[in-house]
């Protein structure tokens, strides 16, 4: 019997060859196994109150931060990184304040956060935009609205799944109260992936809340420079490609990739049956904005018989009910719509 190192040196090569060969398979079924949630073990989620924010923590790192200083007119979470820290979103606002080199990024839009929810027409007042950017849209015509917490009524960690809920009032310009909203996230992830569970509940507790039609809204994520155009990437549950076959569309999921640090990455969002009026229509930009809004149908289909509005009678409630997905790698449209399935038999 030879030992190792006594066998001729062609031999060696093609035992390393052989076991390299099976390392790749052994890697590239994991990340298939990854991303379709079967394999990889939840980590741990940890969520650390501070004044004015949440930290998420999965697996011991940074994932994002959930922002609700009384100063600005919405809640956020921001940044979004994936699992291995790979920032994919946007870095401005910062609170509210924008530099000049933001200001020449393509579509400034400086309203438009990381992740976010709010609408351009509820009771006629904008709560999309933001009144402390209103020197850079021109000083709009629109009054706008805002949120104020009222209560931060959960916030707990887990071994597998973190969570938080808050509670707010939505202000007309005058203070006065036109409704409330709960936002409600369930954090969770792995090697590969992060996921967040969203839901927001509008209440007409003040009296009817209308929801005008307008393309401005609803649901949004905004993404960093590298996953915008030209390189932007974006796929529908339908098999369209890019932002004029996708935007306005109704569509159960979207999808946008790219490269950012060298790696590939991308993020997907996916429309909860529950949701409502799922199959949503999408507001997908190719400058990096990803928005479920379900109420811009005549700006969507330029048709002005439709009318995608809705009122919400007072005493009742319209709830919105996303999945955000965030991974490295690639994603083919089966594994997406395999994941999707998976999702909504749980919903």
């Amino acid at each position: 019997m030879y030992l190792e190192t006594s066998r001729p040196p062609a031999y060696s090569v093609l035992m390393a060859k052989e076991r390299w060969k099976h390392a790749a398979r052994r890697s590239r079924a994991a990340v298939l196994f990854a991303c379709l949630g079967l394999a990889l073990q939840a980590a741990p989620v940890a969520l650390k109150r501070g004044d004015h924010k949440v930290d998420v923590v999965i697996d011991g790192q940074p994932f994002t931060t959930y922002e609700f200083d009384s100063v600005v007119a919405k809640p956020y979470l921001m940044p979004l990184r994936t699992a291995s820290g790979i920032v994919i979103s946007r870095s401005f606002p910062v609170v509210n304040t924008v530099t000049p080199t933001d200001q020449k990024t393509a579509s400034f839009e400086p309203h438009q956060r990381p992740l976010y929810f709010g609408h351009g027409n509820i009771d006629g007042l904008n709560f999309w935009a933001e009144q402390a950017f209103d020197s850079y849209y021109g000083h709009a015509r629109q009054a706008y609205g805002r949120m104020s917490l009222t209560k931060l009524e959960s916030v707990a960690s887990g071994a597998q799944v973190g969570s938080l809920r808050a509670r707010f009032n939505l202000l007309a310009p005058s203070g006065r109260v036109i409704g409330e909203e709960t936002q409600s996230f369930k954090f969770q992830g792995d090697d590969r992936t992060r996921i967040i569970d969203c839901e927001f509940v509008v209440f007409a507790n003040q009296g009817p809340i209308t929801f005008g039609d307008t393309k401005e809204g609803t649901f949004a994520v905004r993404l960093g420079p590298e996953l915008s155009a030209p390189h932007d990437h974006m796929i529908n549950s339908h098999g369209a490609h890019g932002e004029p076959a996708i935007w306005g569309k109704p569509a159960d999921w979207v999808d946008y990739s790219g490269v950012v640090s060298g790696k590939e990455v991308g993020i997907a969002v996916f429309d909860s049956p529950k949701s409502f009026r799922h199959p949503t229509t999408w507001h997908a930009r190719a400058y990096g904005l990803l928005a479920a809004n379900p109420f811009g149908l005549r700006e969507f289909a330029k048709d002005p018989t439709k009318d995608g509005s809705w009122t919400v009678p007072e005493g009742k409630s319209l709830t919105f009910s996303y999945r955000v997905l965030i991974y490295e790698g690639k994603l083919s449209p089966s594994q997406l719509a395999e994941m999707y399935r998976k999702y909504s038999a749980a919903q």
